[in-house]
């Protein structure tokens, strides 16, 4: 597999971006949501990450 072609880092960085921005509009009511939406984004960037791979 060729390094420049593999786009899986970029899925679960994106993941986790998603989860942070999202995360921002729990963080007033409770820190757990904020964390588990971190989480969240996190495993769906792992997911996506895992479908891209399975592809090439």
């Amino acid at each position: 597999m060729n390094n420049k072609s593999d786009k899986s880092s970029w899925a679960v960085g994106g993941g986790l971006i998603v989860g942070l921005g999202v995360g921002f509009f729990f963080l007033s009511e409770s820190a757990l949501a904020f964390v588990g939406s971190i989480l969240v984004g996190l495993g769906l960037g792992l997911l996506v990450a895992s479908i891209i791979s399975m592809k090439s």
